[in-house]
């Protein structure tokens, strides 16, 4: 079992930075692929960037691509989000998520836990 609990969500302009964290607990927190998705109202959960177990592959929506950064520290079992150059389209629930995966994938059934997701809003 682990237990993922996110923070660093808030309200902030176009153009501005947030960085998300997520922190890990529970079974061992290096084995896991990490990944960061998001849901806005009304639409579908939809990945936004996934990092390996060792830190070296990341991926990336096209949609955040050059603009966010995941990445993870595995003595502290927590991943981050650095979200700059946000944009109104990027306001949504951002959670974490943990696979027991070989591979990264993109689709969340292949994620096991979950977090409780924080906000995140652009004003225009």
């Amino acid at each position: 079992q682990v237990q993922l609990v996110e923070s660093g969500g808030g309200l902030v302009q176009a153009g501005g930075s947030l960085r998300l964290s997520c922190a890990a607990s529970g079974r061992t927190f290096s084995s896991n692929v990490m990944g960061w998705f998001r849901q806005a109202p009304g639409k579908e959960r939809e990945f936004v960037a996934a990092i390996s177990w060792s830190g070296i592959t990341t991926t990336y929506a096209d949609s955040v691509k050059g603009r966010f950064t995941i990445s993870r520290d595995n003595a502290k079992n927590t991943v981050y989000l650095q979200m700059n150059s946000l944009k109104p389209e990027d306001t949504a629930v951002y959670y974490c998520a943990a696979s027991y995966a070989r591979m990264i994938f993109t689709t969340p059934h292949k994620y096991e836990y979950w977090g409780q997701g924080t906000q995140v809003t652009v004003s225009s």
